[in-house]
C-alpha cells in the first residue's frame, strides 16, 4: 500500500501520517530525510523524534539515494518524512540526482514497495506561496510538483491534512489499516 499525505506547514500532516503508519503494522520504520545543519533543523528533528517516541519506529537516516535503501520487510510499514526535504537534498547535496530528482525518488519509492513495505509518504504543499523568486526555487518547485503528481498517481490513498483534519482525495486510509 502506498499513501501520500500532503499538507502545509504545521497542518498536522506528520501526526496523521505517523498514526497511519502505526495502524498498518507492528513493525515500522521511520525514514528520516532531514540533515541537521542549523538550529532550526535541529529543533524540527527533535520535535519529530518526540512525536514518534514510544511508537515503535526504527529510524533510518536517508538524505539521498532512496533506491539504495534496503528495507525488504514484507508486511512492515515505513513512514518517509518527508519527500519535500528529499527533493531539496537531491537537488542541492553533492551526489544528489540533480535534474533527475523526481525520477530518482520515485524509483526509490518503487524499490521500497517492491520489498513488501506499506509506505506512507509525507510531502509539503508549498505551491500557494506565490511565484518562485530564484531559478533554484523554480527548479525545486518543479521537481516537487512532478514528484507529488507521480506519487499521487501510483498511490492507493491520497490525503491532504488541513488544520489537523484529513481530506481524502483518493482512497481512504482506514481501508488499508490492519
Amino acid at each position: 500500500m502506498l499513501a501520500l499525505v500532503l499538507g502545509g506547514a504545521a497542518s498536522g500532516k506528520s501526526e496523521y501520517a505517523e498514526q497511519l503508519a502505526v495502524s498498518l503494522s507492528p513493525r515500522r520504520y521511520y525514514i528520516a530525510t532531514m540533515q541537521a545543519d542549523d538550529a532550526e533543523s535541529e529543533r524540527r528533528i527533535n520535535r519529530h523524534r518526540q512525536m514518534r517516541a514510544g511508537k515503535g519506529f526504527n529510524t533510518v537516516e536517508r538524505a539521498l539515494d532512496l533506491a539504495g535503501l534496503d528495507l525488504a520487510d514484507p508486511g512492515a510499514s515505513a513512514l518517509l518524512e518527508c519527500a519535500s526535504t528529499l527533493v531539496g537534498n537531491e537537488l542541492s547535496l553533492p551526489g544528489g540526482a540533480g535534474e533527475n530528482t523526481a525520477a530518482a525518488i520515485m524509483a526509490g519509492i518503487e524499490h521500497l514497495l517492491a520489498g513488501g513495505l506499506d509506505l506512507v509518504v509525507v510531502s509539503n504543499d508549498v505551491f500557494g506561496a506565490g511565484a518562485a523568486a530564484t531559478p533554484e526555487m523554480r527548479a525545486y518547485l518543479r521537481e516537487l510538483g512532478r514528484l507529488n503528481c507521480q506519487i499521487a498517481a501510483a498511490a492507493d490513498c491520497v490525503v491532504e491534512v488541513c488544520c489537523g483534519l484529513p481530506i481524502y482525495h483518493k482512497g481512504k486510509a482506514e481501508d488499508f489499516c490492519r
